[in-house]
């Protein structure tokens, strides 16, 4: 099989196609032909050697895929030969997606939507998984209450502005101002410019935040909280942040998204009633994934996929 290899750490350029030896799948797995791979931020992060979730290299990037169903190993059941899947096997050990076929433990995948293609579906899993762990396993998302969603159109935050409407959610969303007429289209309530004067100053009384940047925007987000309300962050929280959040019976979560067949059947139903939609900025080649992660370096609206 064709795959992107990376045999250092570095810049885009350490992506390399090279030929890899068909996998071949163990019990409980399925051999996936994959049709597009997702790329994700941790992707980057990962190739660059910040975040060695796959100790030293030689190793194959990617998480997110879809594809249809090559063959079964042993004790697998529910799925069958040419099944249109998709998911996110194996977050945070080598999945190994960059490549023509991929092994995935069956309980970690699930049917694709059928409302979408296969470039829609490769972009889903990992931030919409993030999405819908973030809000609705994490933070307790309830009808009615006021969510802040930050970065609202990047990958993650795009598809929970969405979620947290089709729950019912009064949704406040934090974009740059060439973002903000596609936050206002994915129906958040209110939107805010984050570069024209501090998000604290213009809201209030939030039940939940989710917030994908770290750095200070988790001890400002609790300026903009109220008593007893919830704070789901992608990174690290300081202590000075939790401490502050505890005197205020404010729930801090720091969450890693994890493998989730129950919330991919989630994602897809809410695709499948046309109530979530995944923006893809690009598609690109397998060949050209230097290329790609270099357009994700750029912050576009929305997720960068390969086609395989």
């Amino acid at each position: 099989m064709r795959a992107i290899v990376q045999n250092s750490v570095g810049g885009p350029d350490v992506l390399v196609i090279a030929d890899r030896p068909d996998p071949s799948p163990k019990a409980g797995e399925v051999l996936v032909r994959v049709k597009a791979a997702g790329i994700n931020p941790v992707d980057g992060a990962v190739r660059a050697g910040y975040f060695p979730l796959l100790g030293e290299p030689p190793f194959i990037l990617g998480w997110d895929i879809s594809g249809t169903v090559e063959a079964l190993g042993p004790d697998v059941t529910g799925l069958k030969v040419g099944d249109a899947v998709f998911g996110m096997p194996r977050f945070p050990r080598q999945a190994a997606a960059y490549a023509e076929l991929a092994v995935a433990p069956a309980d970690e995948i699930a049917r694709k939507p059928e409302g979408i293609d296969h470039i829609q579906a490769a972009a889903l899993p990992l931030a919409g998984l993030t999405a819908w762990q973030g809000l609705v396993r994490h933070g307790g998302l309830k009808q009615g209450q006021r969510v802040l969603v930050h970065a609202a159109a990047g990958g993650v935050g795009h598809l929970a502005v969405q979620i947290a409407k089709a729950r019912g959610a009064y949704v406040i969303a934090t974009a740059s101002p060439e973002k903000l007429d596609f936050v206002r289209s994915l129906g958040a309530d209110e939107v805010i410019d984050y570069t024209a004067g501090d998000f604290t100053s213009k809201v209030g009384d939030i039940d939940l935040v989710l917030d994908p940047i770290g750095g200070d925007h988790a001890q400002r987000s609790l300026k903009v909280l109220r008593d007893g309300g919830v704070l789901v962050s992608l990174l690290d929280v300081s202590d000075a942040t939790k401490a502050d959040a505890g005197a205020r019976d404010i729930r801090v979560e720091r969450m890693s998204v994890v493998p989730d067949r129950d919330g991919l059947a989630e994602l897809g139903g809410l695709i499948d009633a046309k109530e979530l939609a995944v923006h893809v900025a690009k598609a690109l080649p397998l060949e050209e994934a230097g290329a790609a992660h270099a357009f994700l370096a750029t912050r576009p609206i929305g997720k960068v996929v390969l086609t395989v």
